[in-house]
């Protein structure tokens, strides 16, 4: 009688280092979201993305000062003529109260952009789950969406290279700093909705949204074309919304 030796048992590949990750996520997103398998930690790209961004606020403080994008945000709002009507001293107060609630704002961006993170990770995970029938847990659903993330760091460099460049000041905006996309060249005054609808061709958000689809894919029984239309449609409704109310505004 002979007996047929049993296969041996596939090894996992060896697990990345942080670094490797966040490196891979650029060059070879499969290779990360692979070893999310592993290991689903996602401290390391949330702490790259709290230090660019917060980079990035330092350099706005520094080279445009929270006074000037108080008057940008004004300058750039629809109702900026009634605002410069204002008496002198009420005048001021908006300006002071407005630059005062943007400098809070910018610098506290790494928490409440964990605090984003952490819903995006949910609602995706719920998407996916409940309406696609995957199975993916929450932390790996987080993970996905941090290392998904990681393009707004080339984002918040670039931004900081403009500024350090030479950007005019006074037409800076906090909130579209980067020539990512074709809202940048248009005023935001004239049509906000149109506005709006256009930042959301951003070549970052894009970028971030395919590397997300693939995380998921890669964690699901999902196809790449699948995941990237459920987290694209959830993007547009987002804009959709956001722009509905920029017009109330």
């Amino acid at each position: 009688m002979s007996s047929t030796p049993a296969a041996a048992p596939q090894s996992a590949p060896p697990a990345l280092s942080e670094a490797q990750r966040i490196l891979n996520t650029f060059i070879a997103p499969s290779k990360t979201f692979s070893d999310l398998r592993q290991n689903s930690g996602w401290w390391a790209p949330w702490l790259l993305i709290a230090i660019a961004s917060m980079a990035f606020i330092a350099v706005v403080d520094h080279k445009v000062g929270f006074d000037q994008v108080a008057h940008n945000i004004i300058s750039s709002s629809s109702r900026a003529e009634q605002v410069e009507q204002l008496p002198p001293d009420q005048l001021a107060q908006r300006y002071a109260s407005i630059a005062r609630f943007s400098r809070i704002m910018a610098y506290a961006s790494p928490v409440t952009g964990l605090v984003l993170y952490l819903i995006i990770a949910a609602l995706l995970m719920g998407s996916f789950r409940f309406g696609a029938g995957a199975e993916v847990g929450y932390k790996t659903s987080l993970a996905i969406v941090m290392y998904g993330s990681l393009p707004f760091v080339i984002s918040a460099l670039l931004g900081i290279a403009s500024l350090t460049s030479g950007a005019n000041p006074e037409s800076f905006n906090i909130n579209n700093p980067v020539a990512s996309n074709p809202a940048y060249f248009m005023d935001m005054a004239a049509n906000k909705f149109f506005y709006t609808m256009a930042s959301a061709l951003d070549v970052f958000t894009i970028w971030c949204i395919v590397l997300m689809a693939i995380g998921f894919a890669h964690n699901t029984k999902l196809r790449a074309a699948t995941c990237f239309t459920v987290i694209a449609s959830w993007y547009i409704l987002w804009k959709l919304m956001a722009a509905g109310l920029a017009l109330l505004s």
